[in-house]
């Protein structure tokens, strides 16, 4: 019996709850054998970030479905968010470092502790 890691049933949930992201995992399964969580996650940055500089629904979709996942308190989903979403979003001046702003209060607060203002 194969028991699904926390990460990895983070990126199965966020694909049946965002289809826009199911081509990307289809491929990102293909290209490595599996799901690598935090490899995953650049496709996810990538593709919230694109969303809302197309103003697009994508982006609050995700970034509501990452808080949910966030206030749930599973280290492993914690660690795949912080580290390879909000460690991955843009920073002043790239494109889409607005984005920061639209954050939840948990993701927020987990963001400025990874990026600390001044």
């Amino acid at each position: 019996m194969t028991t699904t890691t926390p990460s990895v049933q983070l990126v199965s949930d966020l694909v049946d709850r965002i289809p826009e992201f199911r081509d990307a995992y289809e491929s990102h399964v293909f290209s490595q054998g599996g799901v690598l969580p935090h490899v995953f996650f650049w496709d996810v940055v990538q593709g919230t970030v694109s969303s809302f500089l197309a103003d697009q629904d994508r982006w609050r979709r995700t970034l509501d479905f990452l808080e949910e996942q966030c206030c749930r308190g599973v280290l492993g989903i914690d660690e795949v968010i912080v580290t390879s979403f909000l460690g991955d979003l843009p920073k002043p001046p790239e494109p889409g470092h607005e984005i920061a702003g639209q954050l939840g209060p948990v993701l927020s607060a987990r963001y400025l502790r990874l990026r600390p203002p001044g």
